[in-house]
């Protein structure tokens, strides 16, 4: 009975590939449209590096978008029909979601929103800065600070009058 079944299994999966393989064959003769575009990290930030990967791409192409220059695309060795870039975001993009259109074998393919610019960290001077802590937040930090350590001494003083009787 368990031989039966594994025959019939076998055999359908023989029967599958062989109904698989002319149209495998018929189809290689024809230019692969591109697609699958994959822009990695899927968030970046301004002046970050973005890895475009592209299917069916068998010969190279390039990528445009609003955020960055026009970047080469080029073929990926061992992979089948796929190419690869590396683009530079602008540092002055605007944080969003940005499309990319790739261009490969006189053919062209639109992903929208295939990654997102988010704003950069304001960093630095810190809090030395007009736009970080004001005078005012200043002071109330310090008379926090100073209340803090008045009632340390104060408790740590009854802790030590405690201990004598």
């Amino acid at each position: 009975m368990r031989n039966s079944r594994a025959l019939a299994v076998a055999g359908a999966a023989v029967a599958v590939l062989g109904v698989a393989a002319p149209a495998a064959v018929a189809d290689s003769g024809r230019v692969p449209n591109p697609s699958n575009i994959v822009a990695l990290p899927s968030v970046i930030a301004r002046g970050g590096q973005l890895t475009i990967t592209v299917d069916g791409c068998p010969n190279g192409g390039t990528a445009t978008s609003n955020a960055f220059q026009r970047t080469n695309l080029t073929p990926v060795n061992g992979a089948n029909n796929t190419s690869k870039g590396t683009a530079t975001v602008d540092d002055d993009a605007r944080a969003g979601s940005y499309d990319i259109t790739v261009h490969c074998s006189g053919r062209s393919l639109t992903r929208p929103a295939a990654f997102t610019v988010i704003g950069g960290v304001r960093g630095g001077i810190g809090g030395s800065s007009t736009s970080g802590a004001t005078p005012t937040d200043m002071a109330i930090g310090g008379a926090l600070v100073a209340a803090a350590v008045a009632g340390g001494g104060v408790f740590w003083m009854r802790r030590r009058a405690e201990k004598r009787i």
